[in-house]
């Protein structure tokens, strides 16, 4: 049986007994990073907050089988917020993707509603146009979630029914507005109340497709709404990393309407998300100080490829740079480029790792 065959649905019910723990260090890392964002400027405030929702855009789209370019999705989440970006965007998906993520920060003091969520869906959708946006899912084809070769099948899970999604939808924004969670503080009750609203949005899977990113989006709006302040962090990011165990915890949790296990396992997805968006912003005040530092002692060429090593964030530059890639990324000479990567090593912003054709660079950050 599925969650939604019990008598009882939607009425979960969950043990909190390991939540008190997990709410503290939540608290802690939400402070650490409140204080960051506190002493930086405008400018890095901004690139911090860019930096992070190319992370969500990115990974959240990486966990349905979809990728995108970082260069288009930065663009068009700078344009979303306003800032100047001329750089064309090739792909369409990620017009909607980035609307979607930029879109849910601001709407995170609103009161959620059903027209809400179908404005997020058609967001998301805009750059696919088989999919109609906004609107529940119709038919009478049963909504599965599969795996397996075609013949072979695995059915991990299938959704109620089409004709229930009107009813199930008001149903899950009247919890959303009056359960009323038994903890002692809202911290506490934004991580208990997003862990709880995601499976349970999942678990109707009310659109014909978007389902898991609107999904992960509601799950971040929970927690900025219920706090009344705006959390910076990627679920998804985190999510990515095992998406194997994401897609298991979720089977289980919905087998059944006993969430401890699930909210064991995803309020602690989101104290990673919160800690490694700590990471990040603290990455981007290094970066800043180290740009402060070299940029006048850099060519046009050696930080034009600095920076493209840099927008790997926290994960690095995968392999090294080698004078192929230099030559790649700066369009010049072979010789050029290993006089560059020479000069970058000498000043200290590049560390030499092998030798012979089998050279390469890291950076010393």
């Amino acid at each position: 049986m599925y969650n939604w065959q019990y008598k009882d649905w939607p009425n979960f019910t969950y043990s909190i007994a390991d939540l008190s723990a997990t709410s503290i260090v939540f608290a802690r890392e939400l402070g650490l990073i409140g204080g960051l964002i506190t002493g930086l400027n405008d400018e890095l405030k901004q690139e911090a907050l860019v930096e992070v929702l190319i992370a969500e855009a990115i990974k959240t789209s990486e966990i349905e089988g979809e990728y995108m370019s970082r260069e288009d999705v930065m663009s068009s989440i700078k344009r979303n917020l306003g800032l100047d970006d001329d750089t064309p965007v090739r792909d369409k998906r990620v017009t909607g993707i980035a609307k979607l993520m930029t879109t849910v920060r601001t709407d995170a003091a609103d009161k959620l509603s059903l027209n809400m969520i179908q404005r997020w869906h058609r967001l998301l959708v805009e750059g696919f146009p088989k999919i109609s946006g906004g609107e529940w899912r119709r038919g009478e084809e049963p909504m599965q979630v599969v795996s397996g070769a075609y013949g072979k099948e695995i059915i991990h899970y299938e959704a109620p029914p089409s004709s229930q999604m009107p009813k199930e939808m008001e149903q899950f924004i009247d919890w959303f507005h009056h359960d009323r969670f038994d903890v002692k503080d809202n911290i506490m009750q934004a991580l208990l109340k997003a862990a709880v609203a995601h499976v349970y949005f999942e678990s109707i899977h009310p659109f014909e497709d978007g389902n898991g990113r609107v999904g992960r989006a509601l799950a971040e709006y929970t927690l900025s709404n219920t706090l009344q302040s705006p959390v910076l962090l990627s679920i998804s990011k985190t999510i990515e990393k095992d998406k194997k165990q994401y897609y298991e915890a979720l089977k289980q949790a919905q087998s059944g309407l006993d969430l401890t296990a699930w909210i064991h396992y995803f309020t602690e997805v989101i104290v990673e998300a919160q800690r490694n968006a700590r990471e990040l912003v603290e990455f981007t005040v290094k970066k800043a100080k180290f740009f402060d530092r070299f940029t006048a002692l850099l060519n046009e060429r050696e930080l034009k490829v600095i920076k493209r090593m840099l927008e790997n964030g926290l994960e690095g530059f995968e392999g090294g740079m080698t004078a192929k890639k230099f030559m790649a990324i700066a369009k010049t000479s072979k010789a050029t480029a290993t006089r560059d990567l020479q000069h970058l090593h000498a000043i200290g912003i590049l560390n030499q790792i092998g030798a012979g054709r089998s050279v390469r660079y890291e950076l010393v950050f």
